[in-house]
């Protein structure tokens, strides 16, 4: 059998957009063990004066996540702010309803700010629109951001944090239009609360940037009319509109599972063309952009999920253990928001530890890097500058849902501040490597740095407490550059990231 050919034209000066630090964002929820026992565990070998995980710390850190949605999900649609701030001995112990545990306010608003401050990152702040509104909203915006002088800025200085938070990116609640939601509302109904907030909020600081609820999948029944309706209501109130989306392989169809990245793109470009639809309706001049704010892979732990006993703190709920195989699929999600860089200019990996996350731990015991820390760590690292428009010619394939579905999966960006060029490539081939020959004739000075491929004879290969590295990339990819030319041979089923830079005698 002759081997798989991929061929493609990468052009600097064909260009889609700066690549959106923010792309590179994730999420921490109350929820699991995703604060407590994974964030935060007093009494941890590893734990600062203030409880927080300094190793779980590292190993975010080496992901370089600039912001960090908070508190919810689910859970802010039924969370008193004010529950989590004063001192904690005072705070009380609440039923929540969303996941059915008891939260313990042990960690509230304040410690998770001066956490994600020590880590570098800024904290993206939901609002309760389920249970509460806008007089709640406002009141947290005045509590974060205003500087003194008023009874919840006085509040805040009281609860020693003199400095404002200067909280920029609030989202307007979460998934209002799930049943599930706690408080769920109709279009209608939320874009007209979404509305009042904002405008509230605003009054209270105008500097904030606003993210509306979108639908909570692209299987919603009212997909689509959603964000028209609510976007209707507060097109020029709001910055961004949000996405969530979780992919899962329950009956085992490699082939089938990695293609539902393009269920990813469609749901993207069928938004875009929502946003702008109300934005011709109004004629405006102003474009909506998109918050990807909870994407992921999440389907291993449903069954365990349904055999917890309920109301207890911080039980080990959502703990996906990901395989090699759903690396190679958050590797093609992560493709598929960089192809979209022009849009979608905030997204958050959901979640960051133990819950859905990249990040496992134990109690009192050790962390690790699960499988899908290794796309999302490249990219973050590495794909950051423009995006570039490749032309790219790939063998296709059908699958059970999806056809003319690409064999190689890419994106391309080039930094030339830092005078490198990269390739992100999956090859979603079952049958073997794909030769990739690529022309890069307009970096004609650029030399290979690096190609690291993450590949796997087991596609179910996992990344244990007892076994941490079973899935991690190497760096002996065999990318090489002659002539203006790229060549590489990418593995089956691999996750490829080829770094070109410049060389030092171009500089002479």
């Amino acid at each position: 059998m002759d081997k798989q050919k991929a061929k493609m034209i990468v052009d600097k000066e064909h260009k889609l957009a700066e690549v959106d630090p923010r792309l590179y964002s994730s999420f921490i929820e109350h929820l699991g063990r995703a604060v407590y026992g994974g964030i935060y565990e007093p009494g941890h070998p590893e734990a600062d004066e203030s409880g927080f995980r300094q190793d779980v710390a590292s190993l975010i850190q080496e992901l370089r996540v600039p912001l960090i949605r908070y508190p919810g999900g689910n859970f802010v649609s039924g969370y008193n702010w004010e529950d989590g701030v004063g001192p904690v001995e005072s705070r009380p112990k609440r039923l929540e309803l969303a996941w059915r545990t008891v939260e313990p306010n042990e960690v509230g608003t304040n410690e998770f700010i001066r956490w994600a401050k020590g880590i570098d990152s800024d904290v993206m702040m939901a609002v309760n629109l389920g249970t509460r509104g806008v007089d709640a909203a406002r009141n947290l915006v005045e509590y974060c951001n205003h500087p003194g002088g008023s009874l919840y800025s006085d509040m805040r200085i009281g609860h020693g944090f003199k400095e404002p938070h200067r909280i920029k990116t609030w989202c307007l609640g979460n998934e209002m239009d799930g049943p599930w939601q706690i408080g769920a509302k109709t279009a209608t109904e939320y874009g007209r609360l979404a509305l009042e907030a904002a405008k509230a909020m605003r009054w209270v600081d105008p500097t904030i940037e606003l993210v509306a609820c979108g639908s909570s999948s692209r299987a919603m029944p009212t997909y689509a009319e959603w964000e028209a309706t609510v976007l209707d209501h507060t097109y020029e109130q709001v910055d961004y509109l949000s996405l969530h989306t979780y992919y899962g392989n329950h009956d085992g169809d490699t082939a089938n599972y990695l293609a539902k990245s393009l269920d990813m793109d469609h749901f993207i470009k069928e938004i875009v063309a929502v946003c702008d639809y109300i934005k011709a309706k109004k004629r405006s001049k102003k474009t909506i952009h998109l918050s990807f704010d909870e994407w992921n892979v999440w389907f291993h732990s449903n069954e365990s999920d349904k055999k917890l006993e309920p109301w207890q703190i911080a039980p080990p709920q959502l703990e996906d253990i990901y395989t090699f195989e759903d690396a190679l699929l958050v590797g093609s999600m992560m493709i598929t928001l960089l192809k979209n860089a022009d849009r979608v200019k905030i997204a958050c990996l959901a979640q960051l530890v133990n819950v859905i996350a990249p990040i496992m731990t134990e109690n009192g015991g050790k962390a690790w890097r699960q499988s899908i820390f290794y796309p999302f760590l490249h990219a973050s690292l590495y794909g950051r500058g423009t995006v570039l428009i490749p032309i790219v010619s790939t063998p296709r394939y059908d699958s059970k849902e999806y056809t003319d579905v690409p064999v190689l999966d890419t994106a391309v960006v080039y930094n030339e501040q830092n005078e490198e060029l990269v390739i992100f490539a999956v090859n979603k081939s079952l049958e073997g490597e794909l030769l990739l020959e690529s022309d890069v004739r307009g970096f004609a000075d650029y030399r290979i740095k690096e190609h690291l491929v993450l590949e796997n004879a087991d596609l179910l290969a996992k990344n244990t407490a007892q076994e941490s590295d079973q899935v991690r990339p190497h760096n002996r990819g065999n990318a090489q550059v002659e002539s203006g030319v790229l060549q590489a041979a990418l593995p089956a089923l691999s996750w490829n990231v080829i770094r070109l830079g410049r060389t030092a005698a171009a500089h002479s």
